[in-house]
């Protein structure tokens, strides 16, 4: 089924459209929650938060592309069942060990309050997005497939059929470029 056919399912309240969505879209998010979650039980929990999320949230929203909506959706959930669950407790994903990577490219702003913290993270995502597009295609998968989907890095290098040793020094040379990159866009890193 096309990705705009199962949209119009859930626009016009079709259950048919969870069945579809999950066929076609479930071993993708299945995956970016296990690399948060560590753990199946959770992971199909999150799919199921997934579908219910989508199923309130279209309409108002029409995604234009279904698979980055639903796997947005997907790593968001993950992420808070990931705090809540307290992952060093129970085993963790790859979510841990991916925010200790990139703990040398920014600063903590937990001590700000509110309004500016959103404001700051805003501009943070904006400048991040910005670098990424800078990069060559393949070093930018690399940096999706890691801090966007939480890919394990031996994953990550069967995916793309290079070298572990290979990903892990694109990863450090490119937080070490993102970090003179926000560090010259005047965040505090």
């Amino acid at each position: 089924m096309e990705d705009s056919e199962i949209v119009s399912l859930f626009w016009e309240r079709d259950e048919k459209g969870l069945n579809a969505a999950a066929e076609k879209f479930g071993s993708y998010c299945m995956k970016i929650a296990q690399n948060i979650l560590g753990s199946p039980e959770d992971s199909q929990e999150c799919f199921n938060d997934t579908l219910l999320k989508a199923w309130e949230s279209i309409p108002p929203h029409k995604p234009e592309n279904p698979l980055a909506f639903f796997g947005k959706l997907t790593r968001n959930i993950a992420i808070n069942m990931h705090r809540k669950n307290n992952a060093a407790k129970r085993g963790g994903g790859e979510y841990g060990l991916v925010w200790e990577e990139l703990s040398e490219c920014v600063s903590d702003s937990s001590e700000k309050g509110g309004v500016e913290e959103r404001a700051e993270l805003a501009d943070l995502t904006g400048a991040v997005n910005e670098f990424l597009k800078t990069l060559p295609d393949a070093k930018r998968k690399i940096c999706v497939l890691r801090y966007s989907h939480f890919e394990p890095v031996a994953d990550i290098a069967v995916k793309l059929g290079v070298k572990e040793s290979y990903v892990l020094t694109v990863l450090s040379r490119t937080r070490k470029k993102l970090r003179a990159f926000l560090t010259e866009k005047g965040f505090e890193v």
